[in-house]
């Protein structure tokens, strides 16, 4: 639980403002309501002026949301503006903290923490401008957005596109792994027995296979704005069908940071270099028929809503 206290609205319109501790959103809420942070004085932070699509503008945007709502393990080189440290943008960091400086200057910054203000960018942000005047060796622990935190491009060079490693494991955590005491390796270990089998396909971007359990399915941040999207897939639905291959399945999509991510389910056994080549045609299927600009038809309007209804929101 972090020590720092905000002063922050009642989840209750009618509530007074109280003080209570920034901490996890499954924890209890410190105010003592018996519910959740998350649902309590948590949700009020959350849901507070909430940017819809908070990388928009970036090189590889897709990857920047894929990094924070989709991938477990991955990791991504970043020029910072005004500082010659080394900076990694990694997709977790133990405890979750939002960035941690190591012995040797460098810097891990996370895109998934436990706390959110509602516009991820700056809480990326603010996580980097005070990683940057840390000393060495020391975590950057959560804490309520300050109004003057800064966006993550504003610090970095974000027309550099991302060159995203894919990890299958949280080794990247530990600068030495030789080290490191038995809990530091203990705690590594159950984060390691969790990690999901990722890959990101080559072939396109923002596009990545993943092992859950035993399905196989491919999850593709796309980066076009949502309608002229959703129409170019009704058009595919009704005219060729949303297979990205043989013996795959669409399953529907959500939505993450403010960008549309379809899913589909692949055949037992399917690894990542069988659906390359799928998935370049797909791509350019879809770029074709984004540019046709034409009215829907009866048939594609309803393949439209077909496709909406099986949306849902990641925040």
């Amino acid at each position: 639980m972090s020590k720092r206290r905000a002063r922050t609205p009642g989840p209750d319109s009618s509530a007074p403002d109280v003080d209570v501790p920034v901490v996890g959103g499954r924890e209890p809420c410190p105010c003592g309501s018996g519910r959740r942070y998350k649902a309590c004085h948590g949700k009020a932070a959350a849901t507070q002026h909430r940017v819809v699509r908070p990388f928009a503008g970036m090189a590889s945007e897709p990857d920047w949301v894929a990094m924070h709502d989709l991938i477990p393990a991955a990791t991504a080189v970043l020029t910072p503006k005004d500082s010659d440290r080394s900076v990694t943008l990694c997709t977790l960091l133990p405890m979750a903290w939002p960035a941690l400086v190591r012995d040797s200057g460098e810097v891990l910054l996370a895109t998934q923490t436990q706390t959110s203000s509602g516009d991820v960018s700056r809480d990326i942000g603010d996580a980097l401008d005070r990683a940057l005047k840390a000393e060495p060796g020391n975590p950057v622990p959560p804490r309520p957005l300050p109004a003057d935190a800064p966006q993550i491009a504003d610090l970095i060079d974000a027309d550099r596109p991302l060159e995203v490693l894919v990890h299958q494991r949280f080794d990247f955590w530990i600068d030495d792994l030789d080290a490191a005491d038995d809990s530091t390796r203990a705690g590594l270990e159950r984060a390691n027995e969790v990690a999901t089998p990722t890959a990101r396909l080559a072939s396109v971007d923002g596009a990545y296979w993943m092992q859950l359990g035993d399905r196989r399915q491919v999850r593709w941040v796309l980066p076009e704005d949502e309608a002229p999207l959703v129409d170019a897939l009704a058009r595919l639905q009704v005219e060729s069908g949303l297979e990205l291959a043989p013996g795959t399945r669409f399953l529907g999509s959500f939505r993450a940071g403010g960008l549309v991510v379809p899913v589909w389910d692949l055949p037992e056994g399917t690894e990542v270099d069988e659906v390359e080549d799928a998935a370049a045609d797909f791509r350019a299927r879809l770029d074709t028929t984004i540019a046709d600009g034409a009215p829907l038809t009866g048939a594609q309007r309803r393949a439209r809503e077909s496709i909406r209804a099986r949306q849902l929101t990641v925040h």
